[in-house]
């Protein structure tokens, strides 16, 4: 991972942090990300000081939340940096309430799906750039037990906080595997992952339950992100650092285009 460029969203906290920690460590170049500058700041700080000399961090503040400032983002990497070789879509919300984002969606679905859709694709040309660059969607298994209702994904009907947040997930894979098929000969892969269930703040405020480290959390995205063994594989999820099953509605190809299609329109992606 020596100088690898690495973008990782939600950087500054949970399963985000621990992965950029430990692929400084691997001497990747990592570009943090999190919504508060004071927060970017101290864990950029703290990179430096474990990993001195070792590899280059620094720090990008911007909130997901506003298709606006993903799109101011994605024109300044553009304008810093010649490529990404990784890029880590692992920021995510879970919301027991309904609110709506600055540009009216659903908020869980606006940041954990529209906003990583419309970076991803701002970012192309940088992956395109690098010598085999990565996309690695940061699901989960809840997205197996989500419900696809077109008249549905703002939350128009009806708000369950479980619904929309395994929507979102079950989002990561669609758009993920469409993503692989688009990319299909162009050396950029495109993988989703369920990291398990880690003791995160996420995790306290959807679920009661207890959960793994974050340590355990980034596994899966370290291993998808530094190992030669995916390094050609592509459209697929992983669990454990293993290829498994997701919900089969990701392999109907008339679901993920009109899903794209739908997403294209409500990010105003050309």
């Amino acid at each position: 991972m020596k100088n690898k460029i690495v973008l990782i969203t939600g950087s500054t906290d949970g399963i985000g942090k621990q992965t950029a920690v430990e692929l400084a460590s691997l001497g990747a170049h990592v570009l943090v990300h999190g919504r508060d500058v004071t927060r970017v700041e101290k864990t950029v700080e703290q990179l430096k000081t474990e990993n001195a000399l070792l590899s280059e961090i620094e720090g990008f503040t911007f909130d997901l939340s506003s298709l606006q400032q993903v799109k101011q983002f994605a024109a300044q990497l553009k304008d810093k940096f010649d490529r990404i070789d990784v890029l880590i879509n692992n920021a995510g919300v879970y919301l027991r309430n309904k609110m709506l984002s600055d540009d009216g969606f659903e908020m869980t679905f606006a940041v954990n799906h529209l906003s990583h859709f419309l970076l991803t694709n701002e970012l192309l040309p940088l992956l395109r750039n690098s010598n085999a660059g990565r996309i690695i969607h940061v699901s989960s298994m809840t997205h197996q037990s989500s419900k696809l209702e077109w008249d549905n994904l703002n939350a128009e009907k009806l708000y369950d906080a479980y619904g929309v947040y395994s929507l979102s997930k079950l989002a990561n894979v669609l758009f993920s595997k469409e993503l692989s098929e688009r990319l299909n000969g162009s050396g950029v892969t495109s993988n989703s992952l369920h990291p398990g269930v880690i003791a995160t703040k996420l995790l306290a405020a959807g679920f009661s339950t207890g959960g793994s480290s974050v340590k355990k959390g980034a596994e899966n995205s370290v291993y998808m992100a530094s190992s030669p063994e995916v390094k050609n594989i592509s459209g697929k999820y992983f669990v454990g650092k293993k290829i498994s099953r997701y919900n089969s509605i990701a392999d109907d190809e008339s679901v993920r285009k009109r899903f794209w299609n739908i997403s294209s329109e409500m990010t105003g992606l050309n």
